[in-house]
């Protein structure tokens, strides 16, 4: 891999980091008005949209390579889309948005969890758990600076932490999509179609 595509891939990264950050407090801001199925529609639709207008033109379906990919595409909106953000928005709505960020945060343990059983050629190393632990401490860290107090609500911190799981699922099935070589772009905007009841 050249430098300028690692790069470009770590910018990427940083980004999505960054953007992700502040969906936690806009969606309890967004729960003043919506319920959390009305923000998940609302938020996905306008993904979808978005991701349509990155890619129109024809050639934009996804034209599976075996009938049965089907299901990882289902699986992929129904576990990454629908699950895991009715539990993250219902979360919020009973537990503060520290608690969800910072219990969220072990989607990747669980990611990693799954792939080492799951998928073939993802062994943990003692790297990851390293790495896992120091993000983490960095998180709570900033999440409980002084100025909040961490307060545990069972059902809401529940919630999130099955949100976590979840997403690790999720990941499972977009690894498969990707290991199949389909383009990324118009499988998110198929995955985001399933996701829309």
């Amino acid at each position: 891999m050249s430098s300028n595509h690692s790069l470009k891939g770590h910018a990427a990264a940083l980004f999505s980091v960054l953007f992700w950050g502040t969906t936690f407090i806009s969606t309890k801001v967004l729960l003043k008005a919506f319920t959390p199925y009305e923000i998940l529609v609302y938020r996905f639709l306008i993904g979808f949209l978005i991701l349509w207008l990155i890619k129109p033109g024809k050639d934009t379906q996804v034209l599976l390579k075996k009938k049965s990919d089907e299901w990882l595409f289902f699986g992929a909106g129904f576990s990454g889309v629908t699950l895991y953000f009715l539990m993250e928005n219902n979360a919020l709505t009973m537990t503060s948005v520290s608690n969800v960020g910072v219990i969220v945060s072990t989607a990747p343990f669980f990611t990693a969890l799954m792939a080492h059983f799951l998928l073939k050629n993802e062994k943990f190393r003692p790297s990851f758990f390293l790495g896992f632990l120091s993000a983490m401490a960095g998180i709570v860290l900033i999440s409980y600076n002084g100025s909040a107090a961490l307060a545990l609500n069972p059902m809401g911190d529940l919630l999130a932490l099955a949100a976590a799981f979840i997403w690790g699922i999720y990941s499972i099935f977009t690894k498969k999509i990707s290991d199949l070589g389909y383009n990324m772009i118009i499988a998110t905007r198929k995955i985001f179609l399933y996701s829309l009841p």
